[in-house]
């Protein structure tokens, strides 16, 4: 009887690659902690770290997973990097994960804006701090680039994604098209594409029937890219009951808010300000950087001056 026990016990330390749980939760809890505390340089950074963390090192996801969350979080309006955290989380450990990998995104950054806060507003005058802050902009940078190129380099796998890339880059920086705008004539190009011109748009045909996609079906991926845990299978009462407390979760405060300091008052005109922010602000952090930078500095907010912006 301890012989079967002992033979069997590997099985239940190496479960089949598309269950939930196959990542250690307590393993994936200490990853979002310390996640939180190292996340600099913004979403690009964030995300870096998430794919070198997540992909390369540890091997929790596949890296067809990874960009393909990465993309649908792109869609969504608001912070891209802690959408998909949130759904990484979710993948490996259904809502506790979710919950734990959206919240300790957040939690420990607190602390280090209450920090940088006070001391800005306590000795940002002072050259030597001025100085230090000031050290941090290239630094940022660097992440930045870096990221980028790296993200880059995994997700631009053909020809025609380079150019629709620099199309892209032309449109929004040059030409100031809006970034959903933007997306839709990418999705509309990459439709036409696949059915109208297949071979620009396969990276098998590409290849001369070579592909690089064979790694993320390697079975040392505890989540591979067709692996279809039971509990993110689409159902309609799920949608409903998530849709529910989504709504509850946002209007129930807002309400508290109202009859404690009144339909006008500044607490509640911040609520609705940064749920609008929220809404409305497609294509990530960035976006929502400069619409909020915006909104802050003039009427009829003026919270703030463009420099401290």
């Amino acid at each position: 009887m301890e012989q079967i026990e002992t033979e069997q016990k590997p099985a239940e330390e190496f479960p089949p690659p598309d269950r939930p749980h196959y990542v250690p939760f307590r393993e994936a809890f200490r990853f979002w902690v310390k996640l939180g505390f190292i996340s600099f340089g913004g979403p690009a950074g964030q995300i870096a770290i998430m794919h070198r963390e997540l992909v390369d090192k540890r091997r929790w996801l596949s890296e067809e997973r990874f960009l393909h969350a990465l993309n649908y979080c792109m869609l969504l309006p608001g912070p891209e990097a802690q959408q998909l955290a949130i759904y990484i989380g979710w993948l490996m450990h259904r809502t506790i994960g979710g919950l734990v990998a959206g919240a300790f995104f957040v939690i420990p950054s607190i602390f280090v804006l209450l920090l940088l806060s006070y001391i800005y507003a306590a000795y940002g005058n002072i050259p030597i701090v001025i100085g230090v802050l000031d050290g941090f902009k290239p630094v940022v940078v660097a992440v930045v680039v870096e990221a980028l190129v790296k993200i880059g380099n995994r997700a631009l796998k053909l020809k025609v994604h380079y150019g629709i890339a620099l199309l892209s880059f032309i449109a929004i920086y040059f030409l100031h098209f809006p970034f959903p705008l933007i997306v839709l004539a990418a999705a509309l190009i990459g439709l036409a594409g696949t059915r109208l011109l297949p071979s620009l748009f396969d990276p098998i045909v590409e290849n001369n029937g070579k592909t690089s996609e064979a790694r993320d079906v390697a079975p040392e991926y505890a989540i591979r890219d067709r692996a279809t845990p039971e509990h993110i299978v689409p159902s309609r009462s799920r949608v409903i009951r998530i849709s529910a407390v989504g709504i509850a979760l946002w209007l129930l405060p807002f309400i508290v808010l109202m009859a404690w300091s009144g339909a006008n008052s500044f607490y509640t005109d911040e609520y609705k300000f940064i749920t609008v922010a929220a809404l409305v602000t497609f294509g990530g952090a960035y976006a929502v950087l400069a619409y909020v930078s915006q909104a802050v500095t003039t009427a009829p907010f003026n919270r703030i001056t463009p420099e401290q912006a």
